[in-house]
């Protein structure tokens, strides 16, 4: 089954007698396993069609079909069950709650999807120990380097078992051999079957994606397929600084 599937996506807002079209007619499908990088500069739309990927926003017309479900008209309740149910999240500032543990932050999709506290803590543990942190459960953000940080918010992402990865810029905050070791993290999950897209503005963070989509002024201008750059490699070879 296709997993994203837009048809014609608009999204437009007034500013006084100003009409603004951040999406005009965005049109693409997604497949499970895929790994795609959007690009875009500044303004260009990339941030407004990823709040409507992840279901924080409605387009103003068009369709959007994610996993085989209509969302573009659901009302906020049910959008917010298929954002837990269907999506993990990766910010660029991380999103950690500071005065709690590596664990509890993890849990907290958890929390609200109302599992038991032992299968959450049992979950949580699991896949903080599949982000390489499972001798940092008790660690808080403060405690933690950055990359750390955003290994525990992919951890948090994960432990609902999604269909889909969305990332806004997971490596704005990371030196860069961290953003590579974070990219090979999402490679290693891509692998494992998860489907994941990026947002990024760094042509070299793209160049991992197997699929690239660029947009400008509210359009995709390019959609490309490509062998993409093993971080893993790069990493074993010692070619990041």
């Amino acid at each position: 089954m296709t997993l994203i599937r837009l048809d014609e996506i608009r999204k437009i807002y007034s500013l006084g007698d100003v009409e603004v079209r951040a999406l005009d007619g965005v049109t693409f499908s997604v497949e499970p396993a895929e790994f795609i990088a959007i690009m875009g500069s500044s303004g260009s739309g990339k941030s407004t069609l990823m709040n409507i990927l992840g279901c924080l926003d409605r387009p103003t017309s068009g369709s959007y079909v994610l996993a085989g479900q209509e969302v573009s008209t659901l009302g906020r309740g049910e959008l917010a069950e298929v954002r837990n149910r269907t999506l993990g999240f990766v910010f660029q500032s991380f999103n950690l709650l500071s005065r709690t543990s590596a664990v509890e932050n993890v849990e907290l999709p958890l929390v609200y999807a109302g599992m038991a506290s032992k299968q959450r803590r049992e979950r949580a543990v699991l896949a903080l120990t599949r982000v390489g942190l499972g001798k940092r459960l008790d660690h808080r953000p403060s405690q933690l380097s950055g990359g750390q940080q955003q290994r525990v918010a992919i951890a948090r992402a994960i432990v609902n078992e999604p269909k889909l990865i969305l990332a806004d810029e997971p490596t704005g905050n990371l030196d860069s051999r961290t953003s590579i070791e974070v990219i090979a993290l999402f490679q290693e999950l891509w692998q494992a079957g998860l489907t994941v897209m990026l947002v990024t503005h760094e042509p070299d963070i793209a160049e991992f994606a197997s699929r690239v989509i660029v947009v400008r002024d509210g359009k995709i201008v390019s959609d490309e397929r490509r062998e993409p750059k093993r971080a893993e490699a790069l990493l074993a070879q010692g070619r990041v600084a």
